[in-house]
């Protein structure tokens, strides 16, 4: 460091390059990539004219010559290029310190081609942004790491060839904007499997008893009927999960109706109690492993109710910022010295009977040891999270918080305890309650997994019974018949998706992040609080891709993927053969390539069985261009956007049926005698004058909020129907003034000047004298419509208010300068201060958007003149 030679070091990012520079000597310059520099070609005007009319030039993989990838320098990228190559031509050495793991030394590599450095070229790798790591790093320079670099070719060379052959099937067959992915689509199809799970579903009722136990001392406990006639009573357990259905093992045990259970309540009342029996158990409790990318992502939706790309881009600021270890890893492991320090801080803060007799050591998953050397911790001197209060964001320090604990728990001492059962008898039946205490919390004083609050955790964690001798009586103090229903199976959410991909071995933890976020922007997927739910759409594509494409969405076709990529990258595999196979196949098995060439008949993939009406006429849920609906012979009826797939029983389908392709006839229009109705479709309840029938257009106009379909009367369905409500000609400028309902709510216009409305009911209750008020009043949004807030977040450190607005493209964070779209699927309320900052940011460093070139105007052909005769 000290020789006094120009550096150049390249990291990714402009955070992680501020970080690093404050490590280094004054010789040493510090410059962001800001991510890849080269990749491949992603639309037909970025590739080279020369190789336009080439077959391989769409997919930018000449799969005929090795898979050689077309790589291209972005056009948002070449200035930064530019930049990079001055800085270099004034260098003695350069560095490449981007991340440790595959995408991190694939950029390098990419620096290195598109910069072609004279000088001495070094690869920079540290997994924690500290001056003693940086120091370490740079007296052990490496050499690139070539295995990762083919391994990470291949991946994308792969996800490119499945991505662009599959996805225009789906275009084609089923609807426009729709992706297919070597991940996505699997993450898609577990979703959708649970949710068919959930609709073969049938609930089951089963009945217990909970009674109120009184001791001889006046103490209560609760315990619930547990035996009948020697025979155990049906509990939730005894229920197949997946059918709802009472398992063949538990056919002789004792199933209560409500009739019966209400019986046994009324004949158990004058029934003597005893104590028939009391355990004791020691049990104790083990931390959880440090976090790795995955159990972050998860423990982080659980806790803080962050998406995981939020997580993921919370700990990317964490970590350029030097707060924590690089952030992508499968590694549970610990190095030595921090496995110390932790120990030692226990040590202070605690008490040595709060650590762990020995250094805890946990396993890992980890195939490749090169993409992960530790589990994410606290970097440098672990700094407590109020001691980085004041220097980080809101999601900052709610993240690091849960990281600083966690870590902290993995070296201390196991929680003690013991579990009580106690079974009360008294007449044919026995009773059962059970207690747990906590003798020693160990690791649960820092850190309780699934809580805020580990006070709390421990708390709920402890339930006391009264101490109680066998044999011992006791008396009913309260006696309730309980109904239970079965439940389906819980939806995915993100943290329970991410833990089945990573249990299955599919995708990489840092890529999960991404791909929940593809799903939702794609709309297989929409999100109901924390629940993942799929919509037609995904069904339609999942069912054609298991019918067409079955080993593209195996789980274990799938998982053996990535297997043999981490091969590659060890160098135990070479990528052009494994790719050769993938495309073109061999033997019996069939290529991508040979895949793609199928004659595919979607109908049957965009058609999900509903079941058959009362005259065994088929009701059917057909996924089509404009979204899906219900068929029935040639009867048709819209879906409702909010409807999930589950919530569509054959009773359901019917009633939509009924409602929707059965008009509610109001009565005659006077003035045109055209039938008036009401109806139902896919944007909710509306009236209609006229029909399909008539020569003109059937007019429609939605009801107001607050309206019921039921209940609406002709005259307010023809009020409906008059809109927009002239007012008269306005008595200054003459102008005419309307009132009518739109999209985005009720509004006033006169000739181009507009005015939002207060409230829906007046365009019908407006008088021109309240017009002509409103048209005075001064205009918001510089001739649009105020956005409305949704949510004050405070101040940036500049002391710019940042807002949370709804626009008419949805959601969208504001500096009251740049606009942030929220993404879609993102619950608004979640997003905070620190969020949004972030969005803004990335909207900012995405520059401009490009405006659409207008179409050209075509010129009016000439009319031929014609001479006159005569």
């Amino acid at each position: 460091m000290a020789n006094g030679e120009k550096s150049l070091v390249i990291v990714e990012s402009p955070a992680k390059a501020r970080t690093i520079s404050a490590f280094l000597p004054d010789n040493f310059t510090v410059e962001a990539s800001i991510g890849h520099v080269r990749d491949l070609p992603q639309s037909a005007k970025e590739i080279p004219p020369k190789l336009k009319g080439t077959s391989w030039a769409r997919l930018g993989i000449d799969v005929d010559n090795d898979f050689q990838p077309l790589y291209i320098v972005p056009a948002d990228k070449k200035k930064q290029v530019s930049h990079l190559k001055k800085l270099l031509a004034d260098a003695d050495v350069l560095y490449l310190a981007t991340d440790e793991d595959r995408e991190g030394e694939s950029i390098s590599w990419h620096l290195s081609q598109v910069l072609k450095p004279k000088v001495p070229l070094k690869r920079l790798v540290f997994h924690e942004i500290t001056r003693e790591a940086i120091v370490e790093a740079l007296e052990n320079t490496r050499e690139m790491d070539h295995g990762l670099v083919q391994a990470q070719e291949a991946r994308r060379i792969l996800d490119r060839l499945y991505g662009y052959e599959v996805s225009p099937i789906l275009w084609r067959k089923i609807a426009p904007r729709l992706s297919a992915g070597r991940v996505q689509s699997v993450a898609v199809r577990l979703i959708v499997e649970r949710e068919r799970q959930r609709r073969r579903f049938v609930t089951s009722d089963y009945w217990d008893l909970k009674a109120t136990f009184k001791t001889t001392e006046g103490e209560t406990f609760d315990a619930t009927l547990a035996e009948l006639d020697e025979r155990r009573l049906v509990s939730g357990k005894d229920f197949d999960n997946k059918t709802g259905e009472l398992k063949d093992s538990a056919q002789n045990l004792s199933h209560l109706n409500g009739a019966e259970t209400q019986a046994l309540a009324e004949r158990l009342k004058g029934v003597d109690w005893r104590i028939a029996e009391v355990r004791e158990k020691p049990y104790t409790l083990q931390p959880a492993a440090p976090f790795t990318t995955s159990t972050l992502q998860q423990e982080a939706n659980r806790k803080l109710r962050y998406s995981a790309r939020r997580t993921m881009q919370t700990a990317q600021g964490l970590y350029e910022n030097g707060h924590i270890t690089y952030m992508r890893t499968d590694s549970t492991t610990l190095a030595s010295s921090a496995v110390d320090s932790i120990r030692s801080f226990i040590s202070k803060r605690y008490g040595e009977e709060y650590l762990s007799q020995e250094s805890r050591q946990f396993q890992t998953k980890v195939k490749n040891a090169q993409e992960a050397h530790e589990a994410i911790r606290p970097s440098g001197v672990f700094k407590r999270p109020r001691d980085l209060a004041s220097l980080l964001g809101p999601d900052e320090i709610k993240l690091y918080e849960l990281i600083w604990k966690r870590t902290m728990a993995c070296q201390m001492a196991r929680a003690r305890g013991h579990r009580i059962t106690v079974r009360v008898a008294g007449a044919e039946s026995v009773f059962q309650a059970s207690g747990k205490t906590i003798e020693f919390p160990g690791y649960l004083r820092a850190y309780a997994e699934g809580s805020d609050d580990p006070r709390a955790e421990l708390a709920d964690q402890e339930i006391l019974l009264p101490r109680v001798l066998e044999d011992e009586e006791v008396s009913i103090d309260q006696l309730e018949a309980k109904s239970h229903t079965t439940q389906p199976p819980a939806r995915y959410t993100e943290a329970s998706l991410v833990k089945e991909l990573e249990a299955q071995g599919i995708g990489r933890p840092s890529t999960y992040a991404s791909i929940i976020e593809t799903i939702l922007r794609r709309a297989y997927v929409v999100r109901h609080g924390n629940a993942l739910v799929p919509t037609f759409v995904a069904f339609a594509v999942v069912n054609l891709l298991e019918k067409f494409f079955s080993d593209l969405v195996d789980l274990q076709f799938t998982a053996r993927l990535e297997d043999d990529l981490d091969e590659i990258s060890l160098g135990k595999r070479d990528s052009l053969p494994y790719l050769r196979d993938f495309y073109f196949g061999g033997g019996d098995k069939e290529g991508l390539k040979e895949l793609t060439q199928q004659d595919i008949d979607a109908r049957e993939s965009c058609t999900l069985r509903v079941g058959e009406d009362a005259e065994d006429r088929t009701i059917n849920v057909r996924v089509g261009k404009y979204g899906p609906y219900l068929e029935r012979g040639t009867e048709r009826a819209s879906i409702p956007d909010a409807m999930a797939p589950d919530e569509l029983s054959l009773e359901k389908a019917i009633e939509i049926l009924e409602t929707g392709s059965q008009a509610n006839e109001l009565g005659i229009d006077p003035e045109t005698d055209k039938p008036v109705s009401s109806r139902t479709g896919r944007f909710g309840p509306y009236v209609q004058l006229g029909t399909k029938d008539d020569d003109e257009k059937p007019k429609i106009k939605s009801l107001l909020p607050g309206m019921n379909p039921s209940e609406v009367t002709l005259d307010e369905a023809l009020a409906l129907l008059g809109l927009p409500r002239s007012l008269g000609p306005h008595p200054e400028n003459g102008e005419e003034v309307m009132v009518d309902y739109g999209r985005y709510g009720p509004y006033l216009r006169c000739a181009k000047d507009t005015r939002t409305l207060d409230k829906p009911e007046d365009v019908f209750e407006l008088t021109m004298e309240q017009a002509v008020a409103k048209l005075k009043e001064e205009k918001k949004g510089r001739g649009r419509r105020t956005p409305e807030v949704l949510k004050e977040l405070g101040k940036n450190p500049e002391g710019t208010e940042i807002k949370l607005l709804k626009g008419r493209y949805g959601p969208y964070a504001t500096d009251g300068t740049i606009n942030a779209s929220i993404p879609r699927g993102a619950d608004p309320q979640s997003i905070d201060l620190s969020h949004a900052m972030e969005l803004i940011r990335a909207r900012e460093q995405a520059g401009p958007r490009r405006k659409k070139k207008a179409a050209p105007k075509r010129k009016k052909a000439a009319k031929k003149r014609t001479k006159k005769k005569g």
